[in-house]
């Protein structure tokens, strides 16, 4: 795993029930030494208050880097949908046009069509990016 420090902008794995899968950006606000950090997310607000950013402490496993600005031009057969204030990891299942792709969810079973602008090619990390490009 690479070193992530406070301050650093992450992806967060989401363990919540319906969300499995997804990842949520966020920021480390503390990181506690012990493999678990504290992280507040841009896109996830508070229970109790909506007007504030949900915090909460995650642990080293649920936690990866952002991942590096890939051109979105050329398409893996794996991507990430952004829905639902997170990236879901799905396969391009069809083309409507140029600017719109089909992204079929193995998790769920279900395919949605989603513009270019909401996906981006899929990125495993062990430390480092990698993107796997499939035809």
């Amino acid at each position: 795993m690479a070193l992530i420090l406070t301050g650093d902008e992450v992806e967060v794995c989401s363990k919540q029930v319906g969300f499995v899968g997804s990842y949520h950006a966020a920021t480390v606000i503390n990181n506690y030494g012990n493999q678990s950090y504290a992280v507040r997310y841009k896109n996830l607000v508070s229970e109790d208050d909506e007007s504030q950013p949900l915090i909460e402490i995650v642990s080293e496993d649920e936690v990866r880097p952002m991942p590096h600005t890939v051109s979105a031009t050329e398409f893996s057969l794996y991507v990430d949908a952004y829905d639902n204030d997170g990236s879901w990891i799905g396969t391009i299942s069809g083309k409507q046009d140029c600017d719109h792709y089909y992204v079929f969810f193995d998790t769920y079973g279900v395919e949605i069509l989603y513009p270019l602008s909401r996906l981006r090619p899929h990125c495993e990390t062990n430390g480092m990016w990698v993107t796997k490009k499939r035809f």
